[in-house]
């Protein structure tokens, strides 16, 4: 099973590279699959290499670090 504290922990890892750029993700969810919905806000959020970001960046980085992480995927 997930553990949203530790999905929450790491986005705080993450938060900081994104702070710097002028964005920030939001956690939203996490499901008993695998799958972490964020919200990237600020610069993150409208920038054109948002998904890029979300994918090689904070997917890669979860799965890395917090067990039983499949996907990640920006909140609608």
């Amino acid at each position: 099973m997930l553990h949203k504290d530790d999905v929450k922990a790491a986005l705080d890892q993450v938060r900081p590279s994104l702070q710097a750029d002028g964005g920030d993700v939001e956690f939203v969810s996490a499901t008993d699959d695998g799958t972490v919905t964020v919200k990237l806000t600020g610069a993150c959020g409208c920038c054109p290499h948002a998904q890029m970001t979300l994918k090689n960046g904070i997917e890669n980085y979860l799965k890395k670090t917090v067990p039983g992480v499949n996907s990640v995927v920006n909140a609608a």
